[in-house]
């Protein structure tokens, strides 16, 4: 097993009004010594925008913005701006995040030069209602498809929200790798339940088109599917890949069913460095899971949900939302984990 550390909670909901429900699910961007945190920012009414801190090392904060860094502007984002990840490739900083207009749930981009000024391309996962999302995934080798796949229609439809051409395929968990491989923008996704993969030139290549012809084809860009009992649920992509010699290290959620309700756990995997389709391994078991009271007690209780990372030496801080209401830190030696990871057949 992993040696887990966890140093607790780093920021916490304020008195001011943008940020007075929870501050969860923090995107990190390390430049050296100094760890930039784009945060979601929950206001009553479960409205959502982005905040700001800034750390001196892995945990000590010396800024914090007292108003959103980007707030909700477009009707695709009109109730949240939510769960931002951020990667620099070359001089350009992107941003993805789940734009929510109250009913659509969908991955977004926003990308700066200096994560101060900002500019949105709005939404950037397939623009298509259920009923397309159905009669494209049947298309495909349904034989290697997990049947949930066509549950996530069924889900929707138990509740009347598949007629409704307004009501679009929720994709969430939507972040890149932090550089091109072999000369391409590589982006992982979530369509429930498992998590998959999309390679393109350049974002205008991302029309509908292409994603009809990708939901046709969707069992050749699916990399993880729940596995084990910690995931069976479902599973979602967590921190941006980190580069190791070993190969990408994935920090993901896996969501377990429990008598007593849904639980969060932060999931490790391993993927090849130039094909990262390739799953190479995962642990079999919870990288960490709610054990104290801050991710056990919240807005959702159970929760712990990795979405950035900073490395110092062989410590790789791993931040997360806890319990749908703060943001905390866990701490574990890298090598270590890629040691375990590797023993995995």
């Amino acid at each position: 097993m992993i040696t887990i550390e966890k140093l607790g909670v780093i920021l916490s909901p304020t008195n001011l009004e943008f940020e007075n429900t929870s501050v969860i699910n923090p995107g990190i961007y390390q430049d050296g010594n100094t760890v930039h945190i784009l945060y979601r920012a929950v206001e009553e009414g479960n409205l959502s925008t982005i905040g700001y801190a800034k750390m001196d090392g892995p945990t000590k904060i010396v800024e914090r913005m007292e108003t959103p860094l980007l707030l909700r502007e477009f009707d695709y984002e009109k109730q949240g701006a939510e769960d931002p990840r951020v990667v620099k490739i070359e001089d350009t900083y992107y941003i993805t995040y789940t734009a929510y207009d109250g009913i659509n749930a969908m991955g977004a981009l926003a990308t700066s030069k200096d994560l101060i000024h900002f500019e949105k391309h709005g939404i950037i996962t397939p623009t298509v209602n259920y009923e397309e999302y159905e009669s494209y995934v049947n298309k495909c080798n349904t034989s290697k498809l997990n049947p949930k796949y066509h549950q996530y229609y069924n889900l929707f439809a138990q509740i009347g929200l598949v007629s409704d051409e307004t009501r679009l395929l929720r994709d969430k968990d939507v972040l890149l790798f932090p550089r091109k491989i072999n000369g391409q923008f590589v982006l992982l996704h979530r369509i429930w339940p498992g998590i998959q993969i999309v390679k393109f030139d350049k974002w205008e290549d991302l029309t509908k088109t292409f994603w009809e012809d990708y939901l046709m084809h969707l069992t050749d860009h699916i990399i993880l599917d729940p596995k084990d009992p910690y995931e069976m649920n479902y599973i979602g992509g967590g921190v941006p890949p980190i580069e190791t010699p070993c190969g990408w290290l994935l920090i993901y959620h896996g969501v377990q069913e429990t008598t007593t309700g849904k639980v969060y756990h932060a999931k490790a995997a391993l993927m090849h460095l130039d094909k990262p389709e390739m799953e190479l391994s995962r642990l079999p078991y919870p990288l960490f899971s709610p054990t104290k009271k801050w991710e056990k007690e919240g807005i959702v209780n159970n929760v712990v949900f990795p979405t950035g990372s900073a490395l110092f030496e062989n410590d790789l801080y791993i931040y997360y939302g806890a319990a749908d209401t703060h943001i905390a830190v866990a701490k574990i030696n890298l090598p270590e984990l890629l040691g375990e990871l590797r023993k995995q057949p």
